[in-house]
């Protein structure tokens, strides 16, 4: 006697599963562009930048006040340390550039995706400027003759 086994059922269920998990991915994934898209527009950058590699990542420390140069921390050979260092400083970073707390940066570290939604669809949130450095015009760092305005 042979014996066949019909795996046709608990086929079914794995893919409607993969079904379920692929359009909850999808939808997550829009929804980080859409937050990323309006934080970038809150600060005066280009929105489209979040989809260029690099420079992408580029724009978002110049929101945050680093020097490009960060770049090259997620490039160095013990990359967990650089990504450390540069989420746990850029969360904060971006905390103070949105005139907000520790606490704040905190939330942006363990929960990224509400507090970035946060920041994006928030009305009463502002981007300050660089960590939280309000930047200045050239009208209020210099007079009309050159000189610095009093």
């Amino acid at each position: 006697m042979e014996t066949t086994y019909d795996g046709g059922g608990i086929s079914s269920i794995f893919a409607i599963f993969g079904i379920g998990y692929f359009i909850f991915m999808l939808a997550l994934s829009v929804f980080s562009i859409i937050v990323h898209w309006k934080v970038f527009e809150k600060a005066g950058q280009p929105g489209w930048a979040i989809f260029v590699p690099i420079y992408n990542f580029i724009v978002y420390l110049r929101i945050i006040g680093k020097p490009w140069t960060w770049v090259f921390l997620i490039f160095t050979p013990a990359v967990i340390v650089g990504a450390f260092i540069v989420w746990i400083n850029g969360s904060m970073a971006m905390a103070r550039s949105f005139g907000k707390d520790t606490m704040f940066g905190l939330g942006l570290m363990f929960l990224a995706p509400v507090f970035y939604a946060i920041i994006a669809f928030d009305k009463t949130i502002q981007y300050v400027g660089p960590n939280g450095i309000p930047t200045e015009d050239l009208d209020s760092q210099i007079g009309s003759i050159g000189k610095p305005a009093m």
